[in-house]
């Protein structure tokens, strides 16, 4: 992927030397603002390949469930979704893994999935509580402002592990079973060389997280960082939107149509959370057989795409476990190519915003410091406890009459009468939640609208963020509206969406919602370049000094050096909030040393949310990365060193590359987006 950028590079750099600026370089970073430009790619270019890889697995790393899928480069339609995995819970289907790890006391890596969750069940109280047990971990990325290299993750006993390390062992995990079991299909040991991985990533991740997710990578041997091209970040809804483009009707239900498909009225399956569609019918299936994990996608565009007119727009709506990630696509034809319409825009409204409600729920009914306790002193039952709400969660239905019974573990009633010295059925009677009762069979009895209330709050989150998306101008005669993600099963989410948008889109809803992504990840691996135009999530830019000119710059701005007055603290724009950018466009600006002498320059990276910046001193923006230039080995005998730095944001991670005007030599260029 690299080779071609490079490629191009080379030519722009060879046909435009950049005009030296009047601005000698002032104090240590030898920043020369010279006139920005924006370089273009022509999609007419032959770009010749990167590296040739025989197989494309791309693993979803979701936060409360994870699966890997492949296809071979000869072979790209057909798409296999991993081996079904060992364990699984009643009325949850298991083509992914619940995204759970489990490490020795010494924090050695013992299992990941079900195999974790099931081990460390099975544990003895006293012993569990040295053992390490993480879930849910994978928000922590997107909550935590400061990421850096040394993130801490708590563990179910309270004890700190390093982010990095989780993630890792994750991966590491990944990556031994993807390859064992292409070892399995070609009869032979896999080279991990000839695999392109792809990790999925939310759109809504700022560049810490997906940097960190590519530290993660490297440190567990899934590619060398001398390789890094070897690694595809892809965005979830990207995916998603890709796979999409590929549905024949027979795939999907249409929530909107009135007609029947395959022999079921929409509003049976509606109600009934889609079960007649699911992959119990194979015939329904693109499946060549019923065990095969082999999905055929049509190497021309599906069905509904074929109603797609140039022009067209779409909104992929992203529901995973812990965000919800809104893109806005538009087709382009005749190749069928997308262009992004709006940023990525979403937020941390996934599923387990609902287990957080029962969690508060519960801590209503039986004391928040009670919870507290018994999730440090008993983390199983605490694991077991949410394990049973997990499934009665997925029978919520909004025409749902009959109350859901949650069982309550023993350990849990146990150790509630010790730390209460009262009865759980004491503590549901005295606690003024009316529509929880406790039933005689030792559960906890939830009436249809207590469970509904606490969807509410997140399925609230989504409608106002969809109702806020609609109502952008750049989002107007939206064709289709597809609900993906393994929280696009619910029926409760789904008639809330139905109901706000009031038929001004078709709501799609492929099967198998939950693998969506992870088909959509692979397509993505075997061709990066489907999607041409992104929007830029933030405003990027660097601190300038420019001529001072009365009356324009503030005077607190002032700086008068050598007699020159300067105005510090400009901000430089690279790229501006929701900008277009296109897939190999560069920004191009140039870099002086301050001293002759030096080795490195660094550059410092600034971002905001605004479009519109003046001075990096402004609230809006943030100190987000720093670009380093190692310019050691590039001295010359010119008067004056410019180094010409370019960076790339049309791809789904920033990348800069740099020369040295002078000698026409490559200079080592990294921007670096996590804090150490």
């Amino acid at each position: 992927m690299m080779t071609e950028k490079e490629t191009a590079a080379e030519k722009i750099i060879s046909d435009a030397m950049a005009n030296p600026s009047p601005a000698k370089s002032m104090g240590d970073p030898g920043i020369t603002p010279l006139s920005p430009s924006h370089i273009q790619q022509n999609d007419t270019d032959q770009v010749p390949s990167g590296p040739s890889f025989v197989v494309v697995v791309a693993i979803d790393f979701g936060t409360t469930s994870s699966g890997y899928a492949y296809a071979f480069t000869k072979e790209p339609e057909c798409i296999h979704t991993m081996r079904r995995w060992e364990g699984g819970d009643p009325g949850v289907s298991n083509q992914k893994t619940p995204t759970t790890i489990l490490l020795t006391p010494d924090r050695k890596f013992h299992s990941f999935g079900y195999a974790a969750r099931d081990f460390y069940h099975d544990l003895d109280p006293s012993d569990s509580k040295h053992w390490l047990y993480l879930e849910k971990f994978k928000m922590k990325l997107h909550t935590t402002a400061n990421l850096s290299i040394d993130t801490d993750l708590h563990a179910a006993n309270g004890k700190r592990v390093k982010a990095l390390d989780i993630f890792a062992y994750a991966l590491a995990f990944f990556k031994e079973q993807a390859l064992k079991e292409l070892s399995d299909q070609t009869g032979g040991d896999f080279d991990n060389n000839d695999v392109r991985w792809v990790i999925t990533v939310p759109a809504i991740w700022k560049m810490p997280a997906k940097q960190f997710m590519r530290e993660a990578a490297y440190k567990s041997g899934l590619v060398p960082r001398e390789n890094p091209e070897q690694l595809i970040i892809a965005l979830e809804p990207e995916a998603a939107s890709i796979y999409c483009r590929k549905l024949r009707l027979h795939q999907m239900v249409d929530l909107d149509s009135k007609t029947t498909q395959n022999g079921i009225s929409p509003t049976d399956n509606v109600g009934s959370g889609m079960t007649q569609v699911s992959p119990g019918n194979a015939k329904e299936h693109v499946r060549r057989n019923r065990q095969s994990r082999t999905f055929l996608v049509e190497n021309v565009i599906g069905e509904l795409w074929s109603e797609l007119e140039e022009g067209d727009r779409y909104v992929v709506v992203d529901c995973g476990g812990g965000t919800v990630d809104l893109t806005v696509h538009q087709i382009r034809l005749p190749e069928g190519h997308l262009k992004e319409l709006y940023k990525a825009s979403g937020g941390p409204y996934g599923s387990i915003g609902i287990d957080y409600e029962f969690e508060k729920l519960l801590c209503k009914i039986f004391g928040q410091d009670f919870i507290d306790q018994f999730k440090i002193k008993r983390p199983a039952a605490w694991v077991d406890l949410m394990i049973a709400f997990e499934s009665r969660k997925r029978a919520a239905a909004p025409d749902r009459t009959n109350p859901l019974n949650i069982n309550l573990p023993f350990s849990f009633i146990d150790y509630y009468k010790k730390f209460r010295g009262h009865s759980v059925e004491h503590a549901l009677r005295k606690s003024n939640v009316d529509f929880v009762k406790w039933s005689s069979q030792g559960m906890l009895r939830m009436n249809p609208d207590a469970m509904n209330s606490l969807f509410k709050p997140t399925i609230d989150h989504i409608i106002q963020h969809l109702t806020d998306l609609f109502d952008k101008p750049e989002v107007s005669d939206i064709k289709f509206l597809f609900l993906v993600g393994g929280f696009a099963e619910s029926p409760l989410l789904q008639q809330a969406v139905q109901n706000m948008l009031q038929g001004r889109s078709r709501i799609i809803i492929p099967h198998d919602v939950g693998l969506t992504i992870l088909k959509g990840a692979v397509l993505f691996g075997l061709d990066p370049s489907i999607i041409k135009v992104r929007r830029s999530p933030l405003t990027y830019g660097v601190g300038v000094l420019n001529r001072f000119v009365e009356g324009k710059h503030p005077p607190d701005k002032l700086l008068v050096k050598d007699g020159t007055r300067w105005c510090t603290d400009v901000f430089d724009t690279f790229i501006a909030a929701d900008q277009s950018v296109a897939l190999g466009e560069s920004v191009k600006r140039s870099y002086t040393p301050a001293k002759p002498s030096q080795q490195v320059i660094v550059i410092h990276v600034y971002c905001s949310e605004r479009e519109k910046v003046g001075f990096i001193s402004e609230s809006s923006v943030k100190k987000c990365g720093t670009l380093r230039l190692d310019v050691s080995g590039t001295e010359s005998t010119a008067p004056r060193r410019e180094i010409q730095t370019l960076m790339q944001f049309g791809d789904t991670e920033i990348r800069a590359m740099a020369v040295d005007v002078s000698t026409g030599r490559t200079v080592k260029a990294s921007i670096d987006f996590l804090s150490h």
